[in-house]
């Protein structure tokens, strides 16, 4: 049986009304049962594009310490600079934290901002999918989509065995750390949720080719679950979806992809390797480096947009949690896998093509609290990129003296969008999608306009 569950209490429903267990679980075939995810169908094959260009969005669940990674103060006061000490890159000019040696070694296929604005104060991944603030007014009907939802509606499938879209996110049990759904774009463009028992689940389980392609028997099969979707018409597409599935289902592509046996030994070592079921903190994400090189073999594969969310960078301090401590745990551990994704990219030739975005929903409180931690600082955060044909080896924007404000070119969310989209070769000028009344909406806020110093 072929079942994709998607994470977060807060997408338990879509917003059409139908209940995300019975839109799932969708009919049987004989006696051993197909089940086909949501998200398996674009609407129409109109405007598909034929680009292979592609994006690895890694979300840093909690909100990363911006001013003990890469914008290190070191002539500030002890209670704002810590003990972390800044190190020189392979370019020069730049500085990064010591827990970043393997980086520091490859700054030149890195670029940095320093001045991220505009974030909320709230734990919520909402921004970092969408570019949106999750409760700014003026959403559309259905909510804003995620960038991953809009490639997928704008360019479609490299191949029909592969989704455009691609989540490798955990659950967590903090709802809003979860990714979106596919908000005003409708589930036909959500995410394709390859998680936990469901990679076993991708095969025939004893079906026949030829069984499988009876589509009237398929067809047949979905009556039950029609009745219950049709009226809010939900299942548009229904030709697509099990268009697709059965794609999946005959093609080694996708299960290829995501089983990691088949990767050379030493470049799976050279990732690192993490429990899938432990988490670091209790409502975070699990810390799995080798889910970049799950991304990276999905790329490969054929997936436009893949997204992963990595550890839990909340750190309030106290009762073990004080922030030194878990830098010092984490650091080295990213470090290595970041690294090793990119070293992937430019050796096999993809590094022009695919883009990868490091970040989270805002940075940390300059001064260390009395819990030796930093809290919420939504005035300033940090991002990292590389790939995508950018200008790498150089750092976008400042701070001030205590890491507190942007000084100087202050770079917001949407803008990093904007940047991600051209490098896709989408053009935010002249391209929208519509909402579920029909009414188009532009793909960044404010027409925002890709980081001139990037492209």
């Amino acid at each position: 049986m072929l079942k994709i569950f998607a994470p977060g209490d807060r997408r338990s429903q879509f917003c059409d009304g139908i209940n995300r267990r019975n839109f799932l679980r969708i009919g049987g075939l004989g006696a051993a049962g197909l089940s086909l995810p949501q998200l398996l169908a674009a609407e129409s094959k109109a405007g598909i594009g034929s680009s292979t260009k592609s994006v690895i969005l890694i979300y840093l669940v909690g909100g990363p310490p911006h001013q003990d990674m890469f914008d290190l103060k070191r002539d500030a006061p002890s209670e704002i600079a810590g003990p972390m000490r800044p190190i020189g890159t392979n370019v020069p000019g730049i500085e990064i934290c010591e827990l970043f040696p393997q980086m520091a070694k490859r700054m030149d296929k890195f670029a940095i901002i320093r001045s991220l604005v505009g974030a909320q104060a709230e734990h919520d991944a909402f921004q970092s999918y969408t570019g949106h603030r999750p409760l700014d007014q003026g959403a559309p009907t259905g909510g804003w989509a995620p960038f991953g939802s809009i490639v997928a509606k704008l360019q479609g499938p490299v191949h029909q065995g592969m989704p455009p879209f691609m989540s490798l996110c955990y659950d967590c049990s903090h709802g809003p750390y979860n990714e979106p759904g596919p908000g005003m774009l409708g589930v036909a463009h959500s995410s394709f949720r390859p998680f936990g028992p469901t990679r076993a689940d991708m095969k025939l389980n004893g079906l026949t080719l030829e069984r499988l392609a009876d589509r009237q028997r398929l067809l047949t099969s979905f009556d039950t679950f029609r009745r219950d979707a049709d009226a809010s018409g939900a299942m548009d597409g229904l030709d697509a979806f099990s268009e697709q599935a059965m794609g999946i289902l005959t093609s080694s592509r996708l299960g290829d992809a995501l089983d990691l046996s088949k990767e050379d030994p030493k470049r799976l070592e050279r990732y690192g390797r993490g429990d899938e079921t432990k988490r670091i903190d209790d409502n975070g994400a699990p810390r799995v480096p080798q889910s970049f090189l799950a991304a990276r073999r999905l790329i490969e594969a054929g997936a436009r947009v893949v997204t992963v969310n990595y550890s839990k960078w909340d750190w309030h301090g106290g009762k073990g949690n004080e922030i030194f401590k878990r830098e010092r745990e984490d650091f080295p551990i990213f470090d290595n896998a970041i690294c090793a994704l990119i070293d992937d990219l430019h050796e096999r030739g993809m590094d022009k093509d695919t883009s990868v975005l490091v970040w989270g929903e805002f940075g940390r409180t300059p001064k260390i609290n009395n819990d030796v931690g930093r809290d919420h600082w939504p005035a300033v955060g940090m991002a990292l990129l590389a790939g995508g044909g950018m200008q790498t080896g150089q750092v976008i924007g400042a701070t001030d003296r205590l890491g507190a404000e942007a000084v100087d070119r202050p770079v917001t969310f949407a803008e990093v969008f904007a940047t991600l989209y051209h490098n896709l070769g989408i053009d935010t000028a002249s391209s929208y999608v519509t909402d579920v009344t029909g009414r188009p909406h532009l793909l960044v806020e404010g027409n925002a306009k890709p980081i001139r110093e990037l492209i």
